[in-house]
């Protein structure tokens, strides 16, 4: 993993909020819990404020190896005073607490938390590009941020278009939080 660095552009003063959309995804462990304290764990700063939660979906894993569990997965809009940098090393913060550990790339993992897009920023860079550089082909993304968020505008398109072409839109299936860890 790459060091994060600590200081970056931020709003204009610390008072002012930016607008983020945040997904978490986890296939190990005890998924659902995992999702609910990491949505506490990213607010328990008051750099960040909740603004809305997706509901929870199940998807089949994209890439990574073979066999892994399938993930759960959500969206989360937030208003933070953080920058970019400081709002991705306290999204790692908040994987580590969960015992995330980054061995095998798109391998199972017990939270991932990645930054969709930070207002409109627009930036390619090693450690943070944004919007997500794969955000758009995800249904696992698009999906339930469209549930919050139906006319959410991705790159100058609606979400909605985009996740019409996503190849795992047919993958995507509702999820009952009270069935967790039942056989």
């Amino acid at each position: 993993m790459s060091a994060v660095p600590l200081t970056d552009e931020v709003p204009a003063s610390r008072s002012e909020y930016t607008r983020a959309v945040l997904a978490l995804g986890s296939n190990l462990g005890a998924r659902a819990e995992t999702l609910a304290e990491a949505i506490s764990d990213l607010v328990d700063r008051p750099e960040v404020r909740l603004v809305d939660v997706s509901p929870v979906v199940q998807t089949k894993a994209v890439g990574g190896p073979e066999g892994q569990p399938d993930f759960l997965n959500m969206v989360v809009i937030v208003q933070t005073s953080l920058g970019p940098y400081e709002l991705l090393a306290h999204c790692h913060a908040v994987e580590a607490k969960h015992h995330r550990t980054r061995e095998v790339r798109w391998g199972p993992r017990t939270l991932d938390i990645d930054i969709i897009t930070y207002n409109t920023l627009s930036q390619d860079d090693p450690v943070l590009t944004l919007p997500h550089p794969r955000a758009a082909e995800r249904a696992f993304v698009l999906y339930p941020w469209l549930l919050i968020d139906p006319t959410a505008v991705l790159e100058g398109h609606p979400i909605v278009e985009l996740l019409e072409d996503c190849a795992d839109a047919d993958g995507v299936e509702g999820y009952d939080l009270l069935d967790e860890g039942q056989p």
